[in-house]
């Protein structure tokens, strides 16, 4: 049965229905002319390859209607808010998107802040809290004083019982790291400070006068020289400019390094006023030079990123320890818990010690705190609930994966208590270990029987089998994509892709052509037809890189060997250490022995083996910009030579940068290139609509009149990475770069797409794809984090045949996997754990595939 025979049965099938969701028509982007009907109020799984279709049929199109059609119901909407590319969506309810993208990069935003837990636990300490008296030192208990507690209000004081001496009373503004009352000083709340990393700065083994300061112009040394001998006759000592900074005594380095204003100088000369200008000696400081100008731009992102990546360092605050409040309230305690603790316990030893708190607290206190206890059980049980409970409280959230932070959302929405809301949850599962699936299942079970029509995109197949209706989009990505292979019940698309003509994923690339592929590709792993390529069977080898003594976060003393020239994957559940041990430590120190850079990496012995590797490479899942004009084309560098293939086809009339839309000279200046206008709505956000002067196209049209194999520049950046590939097909500059895209799996992605539009799991693979494009260095060990996040069962398996050609050509690979497929093709297996949080950071077991060892760590 072909593909349109398939739609056609499935959408007879659903006709009759008048619970349902009916799209007909839907065109946006890719979707071909899509008429389905979606059942309400069940659990629906939409599914398919990378680049099928499933975002643009769930979130552009009916996630989109869905507030198109409620906000207009208000009387909101005006024409400038369109709706998306279909002929029509009856059966829709209002919508809520639960996507990949983090929202809150603020450093003073946590885990707590964010799910409000740690508001209960301010209200609870301020109500019930003991604190020692700053007089006499012993225990002041609670005055239950206050029904209500004002944030911006300081307590009253009342005598301590012991000694009369005057006690404020506490509020909920003494336990906020946000506010003046709470916050410690040092710091001002945000557990760390910045310095001038002084390793970066200066040059130890020379003097001032050789260039010890690292980046000054030689005019600028001398002048150096002479304010520094100025200042020192002002003091009454003399600054050797020819010493060594390693051999200078203590008053001439913090001359040096923090000038005559600074504290660290004026201890030295505390009866001594500072020269009063620059001539007579007033030397600023290297490293206090260096914090000035900092401040001064800290709302340039691209100077403060490149400042602190460059010459600034990160510590744990040294009043506080990182705990962000001030002595006071670091000493309040609740029947011996300081908030503090109860903020870094994880939130499965959070929800223990609430639970076992009535027990403890006497009928008086009950009173006071009891619905505030209720309320905070609840809370936790809903983070536990979704799979989080290995976090902590204090974990800042831009510090969170994209699932993380996603799972956060998803508890919440659990406490609302809506129903006849239509969710559309993208893959919810990213970053989950399979023995949380099961949980999250249920959570999204729950949300279903609420009365509500639960949507979301998922390639895993537990969760798939586990749906009430799954709908496959395909048959492969892009303009191979956007139609219904199969829908109905998981053991309906299972046979679906058990009769279908299933092409084959043993070939080099691991790939297909949707000519080859009519059939359901996701039924055909359902059905167990298809499955993941096995292991090489390279085992253990004789070269290999030794962590020891592993102690960051909750790593438990840990030593670990990672075998070289093999394909490794470390697994483990959320939260037991594996982005410690790999990225904050083993990533760090590598940056650190290869490169000199400044990170410093958590708490270890030390690593052995290094002399076996050319260079080390983290490939993470950090946005590759925040800039929307950065997209695939610029980040991979085959705009360059897209724009000089176009500038030659001009006949010498246009320069490359005129096919540039980041800078004037061809682009459209009404929209500077960006193809789109922002429009503000005053109480709602802003909306982008199409540029009227080039409509949308970004050029000017003499910039659009040039052409390369029948296309025109806007149409190029328009292109996914696999039609690029035949319109250059006679360029190899742009070809090689184009095939290395499509090889980590990004053949459906448009080159023109924003950046800030990418997943975590799409920038990764771009990151990868542009690595794989330079020369490496000897051996090369690759770090991944996750790499097959939004990955399809068959894009994993084009993605481990990459894997395995790096593998294969002499270099290391180590992922940090969840992906049972991953862990399944694997050499080595070092799994972590036994559970996330304090009852992690332990090696569990060591080995290949089905045969590991339990470990010792």
């Amino acid at each position: 049965m072909g593909v349109q025979s398939l739609q056609k049965h499935f959408n007879e099938k659903l006709e009759g229905m008048e619970d349902c969701i009916h799209i007909t028509g839907a065109r946006l982007h890719n979707l071909d002319n899509v008429t389905l009907a979606i059942p309400k109020n069940k659990l629906i799984v939409m599914t398919g390859l990378s680049g099928s279709g499933k975002s643009t049929l769930a979130f552009d199109t009916l996630h989109r209607e869905g507030q198109r059609q409620y906000m207009e119901s208000l009387g909101m909407v005006t024409g400038l808010v369109s709706r998306p590319s279909v002929d029509s969506i009856t059966g829709l309810s209002p919508s809520i998107s639960v996507d990949q993208h983090l929202t809150n990069r603020s450093p003073r935003s946590t885990v707590g802040t964010v799910t409000e837990v740690f508001t209960y636990l301010r209200l609870l300490w301020s109500r019930i809290g003991i604190r020692p008296c700053p007089g006499c030192g012993k225990d002041v208990p609670p005055s239950h004083a206050y029904e209500y507690d004002d944030e911006d209000t300081e307590g009253e004081q009342s005598p301590c019982p012991h000694c009369g001496a005057p006690v404020p009373e506490l509020v909920m503004g003494s336990f906020s790291f946000n506010k003046p009352a709470g916050a410690c000083p040092t710091c001002t709340g945000l557990g760390e400070v910045i310095r001038a990393d002084v390793s970066r700065l200066v040059d130890g083994g020379r003097s001032v006068a050789e260039g010890a300061v690292l980046g000054l112009h030689p005019k600028a040394v001398e002048r150096t020289v002479q304010v520094l001998r100025a200042a020192a006759r002002h003091y009454g000592f003399t600054f050797d400019t020819e010493r060594p900074l390693d051999q200078l005594i203590d008053p001439e380095r913090d001359l040096l390094l923090y000038g005559v204003e600074s504290p660290e100088f004026r201890r030295h000369f505390p009866d001594t006023e500072p020269p009063a200008t620059v001539t007579a000696g007033r030397f600023e400081g290297v490293a206090t030079a260096v914090m000035r100008r900092y401040a001064e731009r800290i709302e340039d992102t691209e100077y403060r990123e490149r400042t602190e990546k460059q010459a600034l360092v990160k510590e744990v605050c040294g009043e506080c320890g990182g705990a962000r409040l001030r002595a006071e309230s670091r000493a309040v305690t609740v029947h011996g818990l300081t908030i503090v603790e109860a903020a870094r316990a994880s939130l499965d030893e959070l929800a223990a010690w609430l639970g076992g708190l009535r027990e403890r607290v006497s009928e008086e206190e009950w009173l006071f705190v009891e619905p505030v206890v209720a309320d905070l059980e609840e809370r936790v049980r809903r983070l536990v609930d979704v799979g989080v409970g290995y976090l902590t409280l204090e974990q800042p959230t831009p510090s969170l994966s994209a699932g993380e932070s996603q799972r956060l959302r998803l508890a919440a929405l659990l406490g609302s208590g809506l129903t006849g809301v239509l969710y559309v949850l993208d893959e919810p599962t990213m970053g989950l270990h399979p023995a949380d699936t099961a949980r999250l299942v249920d959570v999204l079970r729950r949300l279903r029987d609420l009365g509500n029509t639960v949507l979301v995109i998922e390639h895993d197949l537990d969760v798939l089998r586990a749906a009430d209706h799954v709908v496959d989009v395909g048959p492969g990505a892009g303009r191979d994509g956007g139609r219904i292979v199969a829908q109905g019940t998981p053991q309906e698309v299972a046979r679906a892709g058990a009769t279908g003509t299933v092409g084959s994923l043993t070939g080099a690339e691991g790939g297909f052509t949707a000519a080859e592929a009519p059939g359901s590709i996701t039924g055909a792993y359902l059905a167990g037809r298809l499955s993941a390529p096995a292991s090489k069977g390279r085992g253990n080898a004789g070269r290999a890189l030794v962590i020891r003594g592993a102690r960051a976060h909750n790593l438990k003393d840990l030593t670990v060997r990672i075998p070289l020239g093999r394909l490794v994957t470390v697994t483990g559940p959320s939260g037991s250490g594996k982005s410690t041990l790999l990225l904050e430590i083993l990533g760090r120190a590598a940056r650190r022995h290869f490169h000199g850079a400044g990170d410093r990496p958590g708490e270890h012995d030390g690593i052995d083996g290094w002399e076996h590797l050319g260079k080390v490479v983290t490939i993470d899942q950090e946005p590759i910009s925040r800039l929307p004009r950065s997209n695939a084309a610029t980040y991979s560098d085959v705009f360059t030579p897209i724009r000089e293939t176009f500038a030659a086809r001009s006949g010498g009339r246009l320069t490359p940068g005129a096919f540039s839309f980041n800078v004037p000279g061809g682009r459209c200046e009404r929209c500077e290139g960006a193809g789109v206008l922002s429009v503000h709505m005053h109480f709602l956000p802003p909306v982008e609509v199409r540029c009227p002067g080039c409509r949308g196209r970004r050029f000017k049209p003499e910039v659009l009149s040039v052409r390369h194999a029948g296309h025109d520049i806007a149409e190029v950046l328009q292109a996914t990475v696999d039609e690029a590939l035949a319109m250059f097909a006679d360029v190899p500059a742009i070809t090689a770069r184009l095939r290395r895209l499509s090889d980590v799996g990004l053949g459906y992605l448009p080159l023109g797409q924003p950046a800030t539009t990418l997943s975590g799991g799409e920038a990764q693979r771009l990151k990868l794809a542009k690595e794989l494009g330079r020369k490496a260095a000897g051996s090369t060990l690759y770090l991944l984090d996750e790499p097959t996040t939004g990955l399809h069962c068959a894009d994993t398996a084009r993605l481990l045949a990459v894997l395995q050609r790096l593998v294969d050509t002499g270099h290391s690979v180590v992922t940090i996997e969840h992906n049972l497929d991953v862990a399944h093709a694997s050499d080595w297996l070092i799994d972590l754990g036994p559970e996330g949080g304090s009852g992690g950071g332990r090696l569990v077991a060591e080995g290949a595939p089905g045969e590991a060892t339990r470990g010792v760590g």
